[in-house]
């Protein structure tokens, strides 16, 4: 099997564990971090197909500062931004991800768009 690893950053325990559960009983490996560590740090030792990444990580870190910090390394990996605000979808910085989920109950479209990445990761 190929290796479909997905990296869920949110400083939000309850919502990384919910996605880590989710996603993992739909057979992908899953690492979670809560945006404190350093991503490069975090992505370099685990290694990850896809990254879901929090807008919004406690009140001195943004997801879209990591995200530019990511692409500085790396414009390959396939990043989706998670967050509770959709005004964030018109931040220019956002727009150096590949996907936008707001968050929801609902994992159906955050399930949607790790398949999108995934395919666009060629696993």
């Amino acid at each position: 099997m190929s290796h479909r690893k997905i990296l869920v950053v949110d400083d939000e325990k309850h919502i990384r564990m919910l996605y880590r559960e989710e996603l993992e009983d739909d057979g992908y490996t899953v690492a979670t971090s809560d945006g404190e560590e350093d991503i490069l740090e975090v992505i370099g030792r685990e290694t990850p197909t896809i990254v879901i990444l929090d807008i919004k990580l406690g009140v001195n870190r943004s997801g879209l500062d990591l995200l530019q910090e990511i692409r500085a390394e790396d414009q390959q990996i396939p990043i989706i931004l998670s967050t509770a605000y959709d005004s964030f979808q018109h931040d220019l910085k956002s727009i150096a991800a590949d996907y936008y989920v707001v968050k929801s109950v609902d994992l159906t479209e955050l399930k949607d768009k790790v398949r999108m990445a995934l395919n666009k990761a060629g696993v």
